[in-house]
């Protein structure tokens, strides 16, 4: 007789699975978000840059605000709700963005479509508790692959739906896509190890801080969070800025430039589990710190490179630094944070990430526009070596504690 799976990776198969397709379904309609903001109206150029960015910055926004309260409401009635009211609330709002018929709307959605963020964070969360701590940081880079993955190819399932259908009806199969993660995650997932909070003082923010073993090291990785995304989103708004220079402007620069922007994903995917792996044996902080020291060399590299193939190689190695960073700082918040207050650890870890989202973008747009490209590149290697420092004096020391 076949002997059962255990619940942890049943789950892990699940979510994984569901992640991807939410991948796919929150990247799938950027790359048309612009031009679905044109059809809304009569802009001028300096209007439809206004409008694109308010529409894309509006729902990290939001979540960065709102995760806390998901994450306090996951700890007191469980992760698996959390994920479900996700899941459903964005299937809503998402086919909603099909039907809007100006630019106001289409801007309130997307900030609604905020309240409704946490089915990553809370997925995470929920494998985290579930998951043999021993085994925590190969299923969270489970994780990470399949969510990079889906990132990945959202922009291609996107483009190619939008040219087959519309812009409205893209709006409606990803809605129908997060319908289908809904009920992946109502009939499959189970949350067995769950236990309510019942200490009133673990409700408050302060009852929470005096729960963990170590304050300054938690704090100190969701900052070591914060400094990653915005080091690597400064980078976003002058890659095919970047590659148009080195192009000279000639060729097929947004193809080239599509191809560049997904390389570090893909080097994420393929090797994410493998260095959770290998952080449950030899010490999660180590893989860290490689992954800082791996990525400050590619930044600065990248400010002298001569043309796009060593900017694409360089890229992809940054997608193995990658996989050393977020995937892993998770591993150690779960590693160090009482299961009972997991969720609301990795909400706030989760506005982290929507503040570097934030952050990094107008950082790199502002010292592009002050000086050049090619210094964008060593500013975020200067950023990575502070986050290396403050990670040493943060979060390293206190683990020697």
């Amino acid at each position: 007789m076949k002997k059962e799976k255990p619940i942890w990776k049943r789950n892990l198969f699940v979510l994984s699975i569901a992640v991807f397709i939410a991948g796919i379904a929150f990247s799938e309609v950027m790359p048309f978000l612009p031009l679905y903001i044109k059809t809304l109206g009569e802009f001028s150029k300096q209007q439809l840059n206004f409008w694109s960015g308010l529409v894309f910055s509006g729902t990290y926004f939001v979540s960065a605000i709102v995760s806390p309260w998901w994450g306090k409401l996951a700890d007191k009635k469980g992760r698996k709700l959390m994920i479900l009211r996700a899941s459903i609330g964005m299937a809503i709002v998402m086919a909603a963005m099909g039907l809007v018929q100006n630019v106001w709307e289409l801007f309130g959605l997307r900030m609604f479509q905020g309240v409704f963020s946490g089915y990553v964070s809370n997925s995470n969360a929920l494998v985290a508790t579930e998951t043999p701590k021993e085994k925590s940081g190969q299923a969270l880079g489970t994780m990470a692959s399949s969510f990079t993955a889906g990132n990945l190819l959202g922009p291609f399932v996107g483009g190619a739906l939008a040219s087959i259908f519309s812009y409205r009806i893209t709006f409606f199969i990803t809605g129908g896509l997060l319908t289908l993660i809904f009920f992946l995650s109502l009939f499959f997932v189970h949350e067995d190890d769950f236990k309510p909070i019942e200490d009133k003082k673990l409700e408050s923010t302060k009852g929470v801080i005096q729960a963990l073993r170590s304050p300054a090291l938690i704090f100190g990785l969701l900052l070591t969070t914060l400094i990653i995304q915005a080091a690597n989103n400064s980078i976003n708004p002058i890659v095919s800025l970047y590659v148009a220079q080195l192009m000279q402007n000639h060729g097929n620069i947004v193809f080239i430039s599509g191809v560049i922007a997904a390389l570090p994903g893909i080097a994420t995917f393929l090797v994410a589990s493998r260095f959770g792996v290998w952080g449950d044996r030899i010490g999660t902080h180590k893989i860290i710190v490689g992954g800082f020291i791996a990525a400050t060399i590619f930044f600065f590299l990248t400010a002298f490179v001569q043309n796009t193939i060593q900017l694409g190689v360089l890229r992809f190695l940054v997608g193995f630094s990658d996989a050393c960073l977020i995937p892993q700082v998770q591993t150690l918040l779960t590693k160090n944070s009482p299961a009972q207050v997991t969720g609301r650890i990795f909400s706030w870890n989760q506005s982290a990430m929507y503040i570097g989202n934030i952050v990094g973008p107008l950082l790199g747009s502002t010292v592009a526009g002050i000086s050049s490209y090619s210094m964008v590149f060593l500013v975020t290697a200067g950023i990575v070596v502070l986050n290396l420092s403050l990670f040493q004096l943060n979060v390293i020391h206190n683990l020697d504690r």
